[in-house]
């Protein structure tokens, strides 16, 4: 590429064509690539460059001096503030689309393969749809109030949410007690630079089929507090939405949100999801889908797959939460073995085979690069290999494993685009073709997207 012309400071107009994974919009001024935030592809823009290389540039908006047919007013007040779900500026369709494409483009890059990217599936509701929330908590210096919501975008500034509308409303009703109740009983909010203060995060499973939810206080402590007692009587009283609460001790000087320590402290420790005719125990701690009506979406396309292609296929179900696929997918396979890491989401694993009262399922406890190589030493074949890992991929080990046990097929559900294209490449190149991806949309309103990849054996 040519010697960048732009210079920081410099005010120029563009117009961008697309977006691009982690939200920004990219254009283009002299063949050099520009990103700019809070762009809409089809915008008349005014940018000022904020930084500048010989590869690419980083713009601010100015001015919208023509904003694009796709500009719609966002529906939540903080949209600006917030860092949350940046896209909501643009018509959901058209973020549809542009997810679509950024799949499209990834993979292809990576894989030098045309593989047909479907439509994305829109999420039956793109409001209210979240329920799994995680506020950070902090506090004021002077006045003491304690603060839970999101931080503004690429800071750890927090926004005090008072109203979210893409979680369910009683949410909204619950923090606001909480916040006010925790200053009544002299809890503090927690302090990321000086390590000091009681409450680090307020987390909700909130369970949409039942309408309720349990609440878990996340602690800068390593026993449970007289205060948080009180707080949970006060809140259980209050609401009749809660279902339990608990505390989580987390003591640890890093971004991570929750530790393996959970604890009740009144009511349940977990909450119970029906979806159609299948009922999931999920506990604090185990993993499961955010948006359930796209879980639903995503569920029935796998199972589409197996259906329409595989005659009760015996059914490898890795990075497999509590379930939740081997559970759906049971009455479509011979046998489903699930696979999973976390104590807390097999046990729960365990109790939803009981729950839906399902035979043919065994859940196992370990590392799945491990299960895998137990798995091939005892001479294990599946017809379909189900793989749902964490947003970092697979590991090639892992990958290596899951080719020797299939049989047939690999379908692979994806969050990240990027690492979904490195492991299709490395299946490409190991005996395996993908037949097509399908995205759904689980994330409304941010560059998230989910992908279910189809493979066969060539």
């Amino acid at each position: 590429m040519s010697e960048n012309f732009l210079k920081i400071g410099d005010e120029i107009e563009l117009i961008p064509e697309k977006l691009v994974y982690e939200g920004s919009a990219i254009a283009r001024a002299g063949g050099v690539p520009v990103f700019v935030d809070g762009a809409c592809p089809g915008d008349k823009l005014k940018v000022k460059i904020t930084k500048a290389n010989k590869n690419y540039a980083q713009g601010e908006i100015q001015e919208i001096l023509e904003p694009s047919s796709h500009r719609v007013k966002p529906f939540c007040p903080l949209h600006n503030v917030c860092g949350g779900c940046g896209w909501q500026f643009i018509d959901y369709d058209f973020q549809l689309e542009q997810k679509r494409s950024i799949v499209e483009e990834t993979v292809k890059k990576i894989t030098s393969c045309d593989i047909e990217v479907k439509p994305v599936i829109k999420s039956p509701e793109i409001r209210e749809f979240r329920s799994k929330i995680q506020y950070p908590v902090t506090q004021t210096k002077v006045s003491k109030r304690i603060i839970a919501g999101y931080y503004k975008k690429g800071s750890h500034e927090l926004v005090n949410i008072k109203y979210c509308p893409i979680q369910p409303k009683i949410i909204d009703k619950i923090t606001e007690f909480i916040r006010k109740t925790a200053q009544e009983l002299n809890i503090s909010g927690y302090n990321e630079k000086t390590h000091k203060g009681d409450l680090r995060h307020i987390v909700y499973r909130y369970s949409k089929s039942e309408n309720e939810c349990i609440v878990i206080f996340v602690v800068n402590n390593t026993k449970l507090n007289d205060k948080f007692k009180k707080l949970s009587k006060k809140l259980i009283t209050e609401f009749a939405h809660i279902k339990g609460c608990l505390i989580n001790y987390n003591t640890q000087k890093s971004n991570l949100i929750m530790t393996d320590d959970t604890r009740k402290i009144d009511g349940e420790n977990y909450i119970t999801e029906k979806v159609e005719d299948k009922i999931y125990k999920i506990s604090a701690n185990s993993f499961f889908q955010v948006n359930i009506g796209s879980a639903k979406n995503i569920f029935n396309t796998v199972k589409d797959i197996i259906l329409k292609n595989y005659q009760k296929p015996r059914l490898l179900d890795a990075y497999s939460g509590v379930s939740s696929f081997g559970i759906w997918l049971s009455d479509a396979a011979s046998e489903v073995v699930s696979v999973e890491e976390a104590t807390s989401a097999t046990k729960d694993a365990a109790e939803n085979v009981k729950l839906n009262g399902i035979k043919n399922l065994t859940a196992l406890n370990g590392d799945a690069k491990e299960i895998f190589e137990e798995l091939v030493q005892k001479g294990e074949k599946f017809d379909v290999t189900l793989l749902d890992p964490p947003r970092k991929g697979c590991e090639k080990a892992s990958l290596d494993y899951a080719i020797k046990l299939t049989k047939t097929s690999i379908i692979y559900v994806s969050c990240n685009p990027s690492t979904l294209a490195r492991d299709l490449k490395y299946l490409h190149e190991n005996g395996f073709k993908t037949k097509y991806i399908q995205p759904v949309d689980m994330f409304c309103h941010s560059y998230h997207i989910e992908s279910v990849a189809w493979l066969e054996i060539v």
